[in-house]
């Protein structure tokens, strides 16, 4: 059956219509109003325009329901050329990768956002199936999360310097009609790494989301009887990496014996599942994650402590950036690490660590972040 035809949108991208803006390298940007209207999405440049090569097979779409967006940075060079033949190259260059180095059939994510400010479609129909909001198509960000997370990358590389204004401005502004688009929320974006064993989005980065997320959030209207009290991270069997780690080290704690590799294998389901059903919970068929297994599975810490929950915490902490040393015990250093991790998104001054603390450092969201 022959696709419907794809709408070409403006070829202008974020055009002279937009407002200057100044990067940290003094140079003026062109982007486009904050308050203008998104609903033809004309500001994002697609693949027609960028001149994309056509996919090497069929493009499905998913039919799962998407429930959130997640973040990447590409690990590409902090260039400062901010133009908007910059922005195409760089689409061009991460088709050329994907397609020709990885052996996908199309770029990777839907979405790409340049250091400059340019928002550009990256898989075919992205735009397409953004403009209808029903269904997205499936895509080779995050595998696990392919059919159900809107993928976006951002050019540069950002673990240890920020990406400029004109980078996150665009990509609230992305975020925001995301959401509008499908029905998300400001506390369903997440990073990579929060799914899978990657230094993506790079810790810098990362510690701007609260920030990001306030900004969507408030271009939303979202009332803060809106956000849940904890936004966990839904992470299931078909997802591995650094927070799989901490939920073995979790249910260790609670006596099991899992080898702590990241791998959601055949024995951490199982253990999960046994988990959920020993605490009266629903039995996820997928070994899912669900609020209710995160809320039963952590366990309060502080100082002095020691075990497998002191392993966890310390892990993820120094794995998100934060400067714990894993000793095995709630020492001076992880009190440290955990009150910058608390300030960072919000929560009350503390020496330990609580749910909403575990939330956070697991990469979900606390309805306090968007307080601060």
């Amino acid at each position: 059956m022959q696709q419907p035809a794809r709408r070409t949108v403006l070829k202008a991208g974020l055009g002279a219509a937009g407002a200057a803006l100044v990067t940290g390298a003094g140079q003026a940007v062109t982007a486009a109003p904050a308050h203008a209207q998104d609903d033809d999405l004309s500001w994002i440049i697609d693949c027609d325009a960028w001149g994309a090569r056509p996919p090497s097979g069929e493009l499905s779409l998913s039919d799962t329901p998407t429930n959130k967006i997640i973040i990447h940075h590409m690990a590409f060079p902090n260039v400062t050329d901010y133009s908007r033949e910059q922005a195409i190259r760089l689409a061009r260059e991460c088709q050329d990768l994907h397609m020709d180095d990885n052996g996908w059939s199309d770029t990777g994510q839907h979405f790409t956002v340049s250091r400059g400010g340019y928002v550009l479609e990256g898989r075919h129909r992205s735009l397409e199936t953004l403009a209808q909001g029903d269904r997205q198509v499936i895509a080779a960000h995050c595998p696990g999360e392919n059919g159900r997370a809107i993928g976006i990358e951002n050019e540069g590389t950002y673990v240890t310097e920020a990406p400029p204004q004109a980078l996150v401005d665009s990509l609230v502004r992305l975020c925001v009609v995301i959401c509008r688009t499908y029905g998300l929320h400001a506390h369903d974006v997440f990073g990579h790494w929060d799914f899978r064993a990657t230094a993506c989005p790079g810790a810098v980065f990362y510690g701007l989301f609260p920030e990001i997320r306030r900004r969507v959030a408030s271009a939303l209207g979202t009332s803060s009887e809106e956000i849940p009290r904890r936004r966990w991270p839904d992470i299931w069997r078909f997802v591995g990496g650094p927070v799989v780690q901490v939920v073995q080290h979790l249910l260790n704690h609670q006596g099991y014996d899992l080898a702590v590799d990241g791998v959601f294998g055949p024995l951490t389901t199982a253990a999960v599942q046994d988990w959920q059903a020993r605490q009266g919970l629903p039995v996820d068929p997928d070994a899912t994650l669900t609020p209710e297994t995160w809320e039963s599975l952590v366990v309060d810490l502080a100082m002095g402590d020691t075990g497998p929950a002191v392993d966890a915490v310390q892990f993820i902490l120094a794995n998100k950036g934060f400067d714990a040393e894993r000793s095995g015990t709630f020492d001076d250093a992880t009190v440290t690490a955990v009150q910058d991790l608390r300030r960072l998104h919000g929560l009350p001054p503390a020496e330990s660590v609580d749910a909403s603390a575990w939330c956070a450092a697991v990469g979900g969201i606390v309805r306090e972040s968007f307080d601060a």
